[in-house]
Parts: C-alpha cells; structure tokens; sequence
C-alpha cells in the first residue's frame, strides 16, 4: 500500500474495504483482489495490544503505520526498508493471548479457518535434525580417518501449511476413496471411514461446490436438543464462513458431514443475513435433494443399506414428519417388518408388488413390541385371508405414518382403528348382516352393562379366535399413540381430552363365549354373571388391544372373585366394585356357581 492507502484504509475506524471489493467484482475485477486491506483488520486488536504494519508499493517508498487503539496511529518513512513490494504485519499480543504464538495453536486456526485458499500459507517453525560432524582427534593419533559423531541441532524454516489442493475443487473421479476417507476423518473427527460419500458442484444462475459424508454410525448425542449442529461447514470462495449454519440443512439431517463453498454468497455475510439470504435457501433445497439421492444410491446395497438404516431410521422417519416437500420420496426409503417378510424388512413399493387381487390398501399395525403385534387379535383376520399386515413398533413410527397417509395412490389403514374394510363375496356379507341382526340384543346388553366406557358394540369383521377387541376412531389416536402421549414427562393434558378415540367394542359372533353370552343375556339381562364376564371381557380386551387399565385394582378383585367362585369359595368380603352392589345370597351364590361351571 502506498501512503495514501494506510491512511484510507487503516488510519479510519470501523471503515470496511469489503464494499469496495464487493463493488469492485461487481465491475469485473479479480476475485484475487481479497487479498487486500480492509477486510475485519481491527480484529486484530482482540489479541493484540500494538499493531505495527510495513506496506510498500511500486510506486512510494516504504512506510510504517503503529496503533495501539487509542483513537491515534502513528505514520512515518521507514528508515530503512526491509521489505520489498508487499506488507508485513506484527502484532504484540497481549498476556492473556499468549497462546496464538503456539506452533500447534497456530495450525489449527490456519487448517480450520484458511485450508482452501489457494494463496499460500506458511510457518516459520523450528525442527531438530540430526549432522554429523567430525570428531576432535589428538595430535599422536596414526588414524588417518576422522571419526564421526552425531549431533542435535535445532533450524528455523517455513513450513507450508495448506499443500495440499482442495478436495472440493477437484474433479470427483479423480478423487481416490482413501483421499475422501482421509478428508471426511479430518472433517468430522470421525476414526472410521465414512459409509458413503457424494461430490457435486452446480453451476448457472447458482454455483457452489459440495462434499457431503454419511458416517458409520449415530453419534451419542444426535438428538441432543442443546447439541451445536456444526455437521456442514460453510465456506464463499475458499474462505471459512460457518460451521452453525442451520438455514443449510434440516434438523433430520444432522447425521449428514460435509462442506459447501458457494461463488454467490458476500464474504461478510453476517448470521442474520445468512437466515434470510434467498441463495442460502437454493442451497438447501440442492442439499437436501442430494442427500436423499445418496441415500437412494446406498439402498441399492441391500447389507449396506441395513447398517445405514439401522443407525439412521429415525432420521428418515423424523424427515416424513419435517419435510412435507420430500415426504414420499423418503416414504420410499422406510422399511419394516410384516407378516409375510419374517425377519426381513420391507419398503412400501415391495409391499404393493404382493397385493392380494382386489386389495386397494396398505395395512399397518402400530404396537410396543414385535411379539405384541404379531399375536395381535386385530391381525387376525387379515392374516387368515392372507393380506400383507406391516409390524410397526418404533415409537417415531406413530408420528410418522400420520403424515404419509397413502403412497402411490394407496391408502394406509391402521387395522386397530374404525373403518377396515375387506373385500368378501356377497353370500358372506349376507350371513355377516344375519349376524348382525342376531347378536343386536347382546351388542345392546353389553352397551348398557359398559356405559360410558365404550361409544357402542358391534359385530366385528376382524377377529376369528378372540372374543373381542377395543377398536379406536379413524382420525384419533391409536391405542399404542395414547400409550406414548401418556408417557410424556412434559404433555399438554388438555390435548388428551379430545385427541383420545372413542372407543367401540367389536365382539367376534364365532367365538363360544360370545355366542353363550347371547344366550344367557336373552334368558336373564341382570343376570350379575353375565355383568363380571362382559366387564372382564372388555377389560381383557383393554389389555389385548394396547390400552392400559385406568383402575387395575378393580380388574384384580374381579379375577380373584372369579376365580373363588370357579374354586366353590365363599366370598365373605366386599371387594373393589361390589361396594355399591346388594351382597350376593347364598342360594344365588350357588346358582352363580354353577353357572361359572356350565360357561368353563
């Protein structure tokens, strides 16, 4: 710099050659031009207590400007000139900063915050090296060959420090996997190789250059809420901007490691500038579409895809509940278990290639374990007839199955919930509605025995060995959704008041017990037997269908009174929900007893 330039450009607080740069490239100048003064040079001054900077140009002699940030600088001619063309910088740090004049310290900064500046970067740095020298030997000594001796000694030199050409700005098949390997471990810390990698650059109206990397693995604390999301690092024209960037990817993503170097983004973009820069969110939108295109390219592994979604599912399944613009593109990448699959998972696209013929839905069925939904009495039926059912026992699984609704033009249906529909033939429906019109005095019975606890009773279509089950509404929480909202530390209990189902009864009119229950409810409708077995019964189907007991005291009395009476046991105390019932006699104690016999 001239003189004129460290008074314009130094000698003026707060003022920014970035306005002029920019202004500059706007006018067709070189991006090279950011080699410059100006740009955040008072930030010096957080380590520093005086600044001393020798500048010369080709055009004036050599000048020295000092400030110690008073308001003040100094500017005098150098005596003598000890530089050529260019400008040297020192600083005396202050001793509480001592620290950047550290090798180790140093390095990092320039590896984190310079690593792709194509400029070159280097480090006076001292090593030990090992000469030999020869050997002092006395006067009388007849041996005419010197003696060697190896000595330490330490030497001052410049070390390069960024060598090594960007990955990022290479062409991708030139790139070896271990140069990405070696890359991704110095990106993220990681000690194993990534699982996958993609490399792309787009060009147009937007250019920038990216490296994206799936690790392995789910670190610890991916879902840590407080966790900083510095997965993707953001740099504009090879100079470090961010690493906390969260308008680059969605939070389902998190997993994902890399770096994005943009050509359109200013370089003092600021953090409130970066959320509401419109380039930013085009980069987003490119990201996120490459990722789930590595993801797609991993599924065509079958055992690689297995480690990625067993680490990463609850990503994807949290990215159907974020992202509605990518939703079925990441419905494809879902797996679970059904009942045809065994062992294996299954995808949405390989469950409608088993179709049974007429079958227009997808069936799913939502539990808290793997064995519960497999002996699930809602699957019943399906399974009998041989419709594909898909095991669903993540709790994530809930929230996300709520958002997909259908895929490829097919309806999802929750088997636990109102409105399954099977195809059957005519004849079938018609004994389906002489069942209906048969067992419609029980249904009423049972309505009136149950109360509130129920909405009504129906004949069921769904069950062929269990008596009965508890069905919930369509567009309400399933049995295993109140299970989960109930477990939640922190819920709103005024959302359960109205998002818990109704619930229905649906009784199976093939089962013995059922079919006994209608005759003894047509001979005697107060009948108190017939009152315990419709409240164990339903109570039983509570537990069978996922609910839990909101008094399980009252359950046990009614068990343990049951089982007296099947044991000829006289039950002498009250107990439970016998408070506000008249005392059993001993003559109908007996009659009870013998029917608890003839219904065993």
């Amino acid at each position: 710099m001239t003189k004129a330039d460290l008074v314009n450009n130094l000698g003026t607080i707060a003022r920014s050659g970035t306005k002029a740069f920019m202004e500059a490239l706007q006018a067709g100048a070189d991006v090279s031009m950011i080699g410059q003064f100006g740009v955040g040079f008072y930030s010096s001054y957080l380590v520093a207590d005086k600044v001393t900077v020798h500048s010369k140009h080709n055009d004036d002699t050599e000048h020295i400007w000092e400030s110690a940030a008073g308001g003040t600088f100094t500017l005098r001619r150098a005596d003598v000139e000890t530089i050529g063309r260019g400008t040297k910088i020192e600083l005396q740090l202050k001793e509480d900063q001592l620290e950047y004049l550290e090798e180790r310290r140093i390095k990092e900064l320039v590896k984190r915050h310079s690593e792709f500046i194509s400029y070159p970067i280097e480090l006076l740095v001292e090593k030990t090296v090992e000469k030999e020298v020869d050997c002092d030997t006395s006067a009388d000594s007849d041996n005419s060959t010197p003696e060697k001796k190896k000595i330490k000694e330490v030497q001052n030199e410049w070390e390069l420090l960024n060598k090594q050409k960007p990955i990022i700005l290479r062409n991708p098949e030139d790139v070896s996997r271990e140069e990405y390997a070696a890359f991704y471990k110095a990106l993220s810390n990681d000690w194993e190789d990534h699982l996958a990698v993609k490399h792309f650059s787009v060009e147009g109206q937007l250019e920038f250059k990216s490296i994206l990397f799936v690790p392995r693995r789910a670190p610890f604390d991916l879902f840590e809420p407080k966790k900083k999301r510095d997965n993707i690092k953001l740099y504009v024209r090879r100079v470090f901007i961010t690493d906390n960037c969260e308008e680059l990817i969605h939070d389902y993503l998190a997993f994902v490691k890399g770096i994005v170097d943009s050509e359109d983004l200013p370089l003092n973009i600021s953090r409130e500038m970066l959320q509401q820069n419109k380039i930013l969110k085009v980069i987003k939108k490119n990201i996120v579409k490459k990722c789930l295109e590595l993801f797609t390219e991993i599924s065509e592994n079958k055992d690689q895809y297995n480690k990625f979604y067993e680490a990463f599912s609850k990503n994807l399944k949290l990215g159907v509940h974020e992202d509605s613009q990518n939703r079925q593109k990441i419905a494809d990448l879902l797996r679970w278990q059904s009942s045809k699959s065994g062992n294996v998972t299954t995808s949405l696209k390989d469950y409608t290639t088993r179709f049974k013929e007429g079958q227009k839905d997808i069936f799913y069925i939502t539990g808290e374990s793997m064995v519960g939904v497999q002996s699930s009495p809602f699957v019943e039926k399906l399974r009998k007839k041989g419709y594909e059912v898909l095991y669903m026992v993540d709790p994530i699984d809930e929230y996300c199955v709520s958002q997909i609704k259908e895929y490829d033009g097919h309806k999802l249906v929750c088997v636990t919930k109102e409105g399954l529909k099977l195809e059957e033939p005519e004849e079938s429906a018609k004994s389906k509605d002489e069942l209906k019109s048969r067992f419609e005095p029980l249904c009423s019975t049972i309505k009136d025995i149950l109360a509130d606890k129920v909405e009504k009773v129906i004949v069921s279509v769904r069950l062929v060995d269990s008596p009965c089950v508890i069905v919930t509404g369509e567009y309400g929480w399933s049995a295993n959704m109140d299970r989960i909202m109930k477990a939640q530390a922190l819920r709103d209990t005024t959302m359960g008041s109205y998002m818990s189902s109704r619930k229905t009864l649906e009784i199976n009119p093939e089962n013995p017990i059922i079919e006994e229950l209608r005759s003894r409810a047509e001979l005697d409708k107060a009948d108190k037997t017939v009152k315990d077995l419709v409240l164990l019964l339903f109570e039983n189907a509570l537990i069978s269908s996922g609910f839990s007991l909101e008094e399980p005291a009252i359950f046990a009395n009614r068990i343990y009174r049951m089982i007296k009476l099947g044991l000829s046991i006289e039950d002498t105390e009250t107990t439970g929900d016998q408070c506000d019932e008249p005392e059993v006699g001993k003559e109908e104690k007996i009659e009870a007893e013998s029917r608890m016999e003839e219904v065993d």
